[in-house]
């Protein structure tokens, strides 16, 4: 049972963990409504107008979706969410017969729903090359240099799979550059793109990828649904399915698809594209009054990641720190009025220190004592000013418990 109470006219715990989910908008949930009680059919129903309405959905939001990142509707496949669309991705390329070869390249700071098949496949006998980043103290801590890329490319390296805005430190790879060298090589490109896709503008064909996962729950619609983006030319991407059945979305992926949530990740994606430009100015204001006020209550903070002064080098949204003399586990405990994060949620459950903060040089200490705040569409500056109050107030009272 989820408790609340008020303080000041705002409603306690307040949300900051957009990387991990969003609540779903409400215009999102109004879109998908009429599927559960109007138009419920099977879209593989065709023999009668339950099911012809229902496939008319579907191919409207592929349709919406594909425009939206510069696709075919052709090649977006519906999945269960990104996890699930990584999986798809690699498994499909590595399992091919015809691949390029038994190679690999990635980094470390990708989410485990790539790096964990990866290891999967080394354990196969697949060689995987795993590139460092740029290191904490540089400005552009956690970015993955193109060249790197460039020098890990050998004959036979199948895939390259580099994601686009990582979830912990908000870095926005050079996936177009990194696209440019792949496609000189003859190489296939996967991008994780989860967190980038509806706060970004992500073109396919201009970042050069040739799959790409994605997902509604990061951006404001429901979990559960997802997608890939498959390219069908230049060059036709083949990939060994993952699960078999009916047959459905030409046998890439079967099973009978989730109209409901196809519905919601169209309507998602459309909301966001169409704010893109204005929230995303609105999420580093909120940002940048977040960090400037736990600057003026703290001493011995330090920013996890690229500088927020580096144009285009992280998300609007994402702050990640570490706090100098303060167990991270009972900071945790001590903000308990403000819902954040110490790393991904999709790793929760390991009691590990973020692989992420560890790839980019951080201390075990200073890793341990980190915060990621996820800012998002419905966080207000008054939320901003309240969130740096426990925080401080937190660190305060740690800090005079081990004085």
């Amino acid at each position: 049972m989820t408790i609340r109470f008020t303080i000041l006219a705002l409603a306690v715990p307040i949300y900051f963990d957009n990387h991990a989910t969003t609540q779903v908008d409400p215009r999102v949930v109004e879109a998908m409504l009429p599927t559960f009680s109007q138009t419920y059919g099977n879209p593989s129903s065709v023999g009668h107008l339950f099911g012809e309405e229902a496939k008319q959905l579907v191919e409207a939001s592929q349709a919406s979706i594909a425009t939206a990142i510069g696709a075919d509707a052709t090649e977006v496949v519906f999945t269960s969410g990104a996890t699930e669309s990584n999986n798809l991705a690699i498994s499909g390329v590595l399992t091919q017969r015809r691949r390029r070869g038994d190679h690999v390249v990635t980094v470390t700071t990708e989410h485990k729903a790539v790096l964990d098949p990866l290891e999967q496949y080394e354990h196969q006998g697949f060689e995987i090359t795993r590139l460092s980043p740029r290191q904490a103290g540089d400005s552009l801590a956690g970015m993955l240099d193109a060249d790197q890329v460039r020098e890990a490319i050998r004959p036979g390296t199948a895939l390259v799979s580099v994601m686009l805005a990582n979830n912990e430190i908000g870095v926005i790879h050079p996936i177009a550059e990194i696209g440019q060298i792949c496609k000189e090589q003859g190489v296939l490109l996967h991008c994780d793109a989860t967190q980038a896709v509806g706060k970004l503008p992500v073109d396919v064909e201009q970042l050069g990828v040739d799959l790409m996962s994605f997902s509604a729950h990061k951006m404001y619609g429901p979990k559960g649904i997802g997608g890939l983006y498959v390219r069908k030319r230049n060059p036709r991407v083949r990939l060994q399915p993952a699960i078999f059945g009916g047959g459905q979305q030409r046998g890439t992926r079967s099973g009978t698809l989730n109209v409901p949530g196809i519905v919601a990740l169209a309507e998602a994606v459309r909301l966001s594209l169409a704010e893109m430009d204005q929230e995303s100015k609105r999420l580093a204001q909120l940002r940048h009054q977040l960090w400037i006020g736990l600057n003026e209550r703290i001493t011995g903070l330090h920013l996890n990641g690229p500088a927020l002064e580096a144009t285009g080098a992280r998300l609007a949204g994402n702050l990640n720190f570490a706090v100098d003399k303060v167990d991270g586990e009972a900071l945790m405990m001590n903000v308990r009025e403000i819902a954040v994060s110490s790393g991904s949620a999709c790793t929760s459950a390991n009691p590990q220190p973020s692989h992420v903060l560890r790839a980019i040089g951080l201390t075990e200490d200073l890793t341990r004592s980190s915060l990621r705040i996820g800012i998002g569409r419905f966080n207000t500056a008054e939320e901003v000013e309240f969130a740096v109050d426990v925080v401080a107030r937190a660190v305060d009272k740690l800090r005079k418990l081990i004085a």
